[in-house]
């Protein structure tokens, strides 16, 4: 429990304000539409700004993790982010925005990937998934603080001042983890230095594994769907389909999130109890993967009521938050030296397909005209989610197939 508190909670608490990071355009992105006037795609890629820099910094990140260590790299990244919240809340124009959303995912970028670096060091093998998920159960709350606790307080602060309270927040979370986490474990022996050139041509190796080309596609869509819509689509569809007012939207988008953080810890106590009892612990994302098609095809049906959809929401984050498990169970088939590298590769894949997604759901949504209300067609959200579920399906079937293709027992 010491060493919970002295090295995973503060990291959590940057995983917090990746959560928060990502939540809080979900809440306030319908009155950034109508205050700058964003069409559907300009609001998809004001959002995929933010994940196309969290993607792009996931591997320096990892290279700077397994060489630096979580305490050092993240400390630096919390004051990059509060910038990039603080461009965010005084930008006078969309330009400035984006530069803001482009900043903050730099900043938050190694959230999860330190985590998972200061675990393996701390925990045995069989712990890892377990701790993990509990690591990611607090963070994801960051997700819940951005939905009714930003709706309520924001006639008061607007949304400048709600990225400006998670500029503050980063802040208090760098000096955290700065004062409190160690380097390394006493009698922790760091690899031997090599050249940079070296190290980042780890990255070849991790790619090219069997492993991870077999897994990563079906666990990054996966885990790339609750984020993109967590990160945008699922407010403007609360209001377009679903047909809620603002404080029922944000009551089911804190469902979403209470659906992550549940998720996400009991995911990772699974896996965990599977791995010590010799059971594949991977049957605990493949049933996620199971849930998450049924909940699309659902949702594609446009169902109504606000009990409805606050529970169906919370499935559909509750089955796609088995990312972190996953992710933790397929870094322990490198070494222990590349965990960093390898948690960067998995979650900047997925990020890639985040930013991918936000735009893509964007550009279906602006085949149908605006509606009178401002919002978009109900129809073009269950073509969207048709799209994304025909793309699930062929994951999963490469996920199946790959062994015998790959020729991996």
């Amino acid at each position: 429990m010491r060493i919970f508190a002295r090295v995973t909670l503060p990291l959590a608490a940057m995983n917090f304000t990746n959560q928060a990071s990502r939540s809080v355009v979900a809440t306030v992105g319908p009155l950034m539409a109508v205050e700058l006037g964003l069409s559907a795609s300009g609001l998809g890629a004001l959002a995929a700004v933010f994940f196309a820099s969290y993607a792009l910094a996931q591997l320096p990140i990892g290279v700077a993790m397994d060489v630096h260590g979580a305490r050092k790299v993240q400390t630096v990244l919390a004051l990059v982010a509060a910038c990039g919240f603080a461009l965010c809340a005084f930008a006078p124009d969309t330009g400035v925005l984006a530069v803001g959303r482009f900043v903050t995912g730099i900043g938050i970028a190694g959230a999860l990937i330190g985590i998972m670096q200061a675990n393996r060091q701390w925990y045995r093998p069989d712990q890892l998934a377990q701790m993990t998920g509990a690591a990611v159960f607090i963070g994801a709350s960051g997700g819940l603080a951005a939905t009714v606790p930003v709706q309520l307080v924001l006639p008061y602060i607007g949304w400048r001042g709600a990225f400006l309270g998670l500029a503050v927040l980063a802040c208090c979370v760098s000096l955290w983890v700065r004062l409190s986490v160690p380097l390394a474990p006493p009698g922790f022996t760091a690899p031997a230095r090599r050249s940079l050139v070296k190290e980042v041509a780890e990255f070849g190796r991790i790619f090219a594994h069997p492993e991870f080309i077999r897994f990563m596609p079906a666990i990054g869509l996966l885990s790339g769907l609750v984020f993109t819509y967590q990160g945008l689509w699922a407010g403007p569809w609360l209001r377009d389909v679903g047909e809620l007012p603002d404080l029922s939207r944000a009551n089911v988008l804190l469902c979403y999130a209470l659906g992550m953080m549940t998720g996400n810890l009991i995911s990772g106590q699974l896996a965990s109890m599977a791995q010590r009892r010799g059971i594949e612990p991977m049957l605990v994302p493949y049933g996620g993967m199971a849930a998450m098609l049924v909940f699309q095809v659902v949702l594609m049906l446009r169902p109504a009521g606000a009990p409805l959809l606050a529970l169906l929401w919370f499935g559909f984050a509750f089955s796609g938050s088995c990312g972190p498990a996953s992710y933790s169970l397929i870094a322990q088939r490198f070494a222990p030296e590349l965990v960093g590298r390898v948690a960067t590769a998995m979650n900047g894949s997925m990020l890639a397909l985040v930013f991918l997604l936000q735009n893509a759901i964007g550009w279906v949504l602006d085949f149908w005209p605006r509606t009178a209300s401002g919002g978009w067609d109900p129809a073009g959200y269950s073509w969207a989610l048709g799209f994304t579920l025909a793309g699930q399906v062929v994951t999963i079937a490469w996920l199946l197939l790959a062994r015998r293709i790959l020729g991996r027992t």
